[in-house]
């Protein structure tokens, strides 16, 4: 084949949706031009990856950035620098932010903020109220929306609804797939005296399993009467997997790999830097997680990404709040998973990339294939290093599995045929756009 392309990465096993074959990918104008042999095609750069996977860029629809309002704990500069150092392509950023993302012309703000400023590309969540119901039509089509997101337990952030009518209200206007953190709110307010100063085991007592089954539950039963399509997010517990499992219809599932990798036993080592919403809880959950990933329940791996300080995750229980980094290790730590037999490579791909694309119809991305965005995650698999707070590139520079070894790791993350990350240095510019939906086009 004599065609000239602008690059081509070479000698590489490629995995996508046809399965893993030794392969090179030719690249013009940021688009995948050919798959195949190129050793006789010409090109402006040939990037050799002797040894080394091709993965879809992996896209992770669930991280907090905190801009604008919360820059002391990340921007999205800072937070996107940390996705491509671990191999991230894509992120969908929380409406939590102060303000809030809960109209146009914040969402508008976000993505130009955003626009050549984030190393990685991006779209934003709009968040659902009480007040913008009668827009989310408008709102969840905007350039740039991921969608409309329902907080109905409290969490970071003032996005509250916790009420089905409240709920019914916003999913009897959605038509794209609504994401919810599921947690019942009036359980926690009930329970809240079971929080114990100083003492972070109690966080899982508190928000316990009831309550995440409890709102899972009525969310589902919801959904169906209002003839929606929803995604639930970060899911902690067994009975959630469970329940899902016959709902499929109607909700999607995520999953974490802080819940697919610690347990309650971690609250003695790490205290309050597990402390999360919903939390870790004990082994039997992180159990029935894995057999919902196994079973083919969950679609898509999200990392919740949510920084604090250290100072501030260093107050005493519960005046700490809950979050912690993760955009950086999801790679690392899901391919250590892969690396102990736990998910196959090709699993981890469905999760991270072919899945969100299904899901949220991205335009163009998710998979390996001619005419789609040259967005890669390259990895070796037989590579050992640790994870330490030192390689963590988010403003609070601070990881729960500092001192971690992993084995497999991102040697490169190129983002529309251009390497931006390649063997831990950031070499490309911020070239972050908008993610593009079906559904919005």
């Amino acid at each position: 084949m004599g065609q000239t392309f602008d690059r081509i990465f070479e000698n590489a096993i490629v995995v996508n949706h046809d399965g893993r074959a030794e392969r090179d990918i030719g690249v013009t104008g940021g688009k995948i031009a050919f798959i195949g042999n190129l050793a006789q095609s010409d090109a402006g750069e040939r990037v050799n990856c002797k040894g080394l996977h091709i993965l879809p860029g992996v896209i992770d629809s669930q991280v907090h950035f905190r801009e604008p309002g919360l820059e002391h704990k990340e921007d999205l500069q800072s937070g996107s620098l940390a996705a491509v150092m671990g191999g991230v392509t894509a992120v969908f950023e929380m409406p939590n932010t102060n303000p809030l993302t809960t109209n146009e012309a914040a969402l508008a703000d976000k993505v130009a903020r955003a626009t050549n400023r984030m190393h990685c590309d991006f779209a934003f969540w709009v968040g659902g109220t009480r007040e913008n119901v009668d827009d989310l039509p408008e709102l969840e089509r905007l350039p740039g929306a991921a969608g409309i997101k329902v907080f109905m337990g409290s969490s970071t952030g003032d996005l509250l609804i916790e009420d089905d009518e409240g709920v019914a209200a916003v999913l009897s206007k959605t038509r794209r797939r609504a994401a919810f953190h599921s947690e019942d709110e009036f359980r926690l307010r009930e329970r809240e005296h079971l929080r114990i100063e100083d003492d972070p085991r109690s966080h899982p007592v508190w928000r316990d399993e009831v309550a995440a089954l409890q709102c899972t539950e009525r969310l589902v039963s919801i959904a169906r009467k209002c003839g929606a399509r929803i995604h639930v997010l970060h899911i902690s517990t067994a009975e959630e997997m469970v329940f899902l499992q016959a709902h499929k219809d109607v909700a999607s599932v995520e999953v974490t790999p802080h819940h697919l990798t610690l347990t309650a036993d971690d609250y003695e080592r790490l205290g309050t830097l597990i402390q999360m919403n919903p939390p870790v809880r004990d082994k039997r959950h992180k159990e029935g997680i894995w057999q919902g990933l196994d079973q083919g329940i969950v679609d898509v791996l999200g990392s919740d990404h949510a920084p604090h300080t250290l100072a501030e995750k260093q107050k005493p229980y519960p005046a700490s709040p809950s979050g912690m980094t993760g955009v950086q290790t999801l790679v690392p730590m899901m391919l250590n998973h892969v690396r102990a037999g736990k998910l196959t490579l090709e699993r981890f791909v469905d999760l991270t990339s072919a899945g969100p694309a299904r899901l949220f119809q991205i335009a163009n991305k998710g998979r390996i294939a001619a005419g789609y965005d040259a967005d890669f995650t390259i990895v070796d698999l037989g590579r050992t290093e640790t994870i330490t707070n030192k390689w963590i590139t988010s403003k609070c520079g601070w990881t729960p599995y500092d001192g971690v070894s992993v084995t497999g790791w991102p040697i490169g993350t190129v983002i529309r045929g251009k390497r931006v990350m390649w063997e831990g240095e950031l070499i490309g510019g911020s070239n972050g756009a908008a993610v593009r939906f079906m559904e919005g086009l």
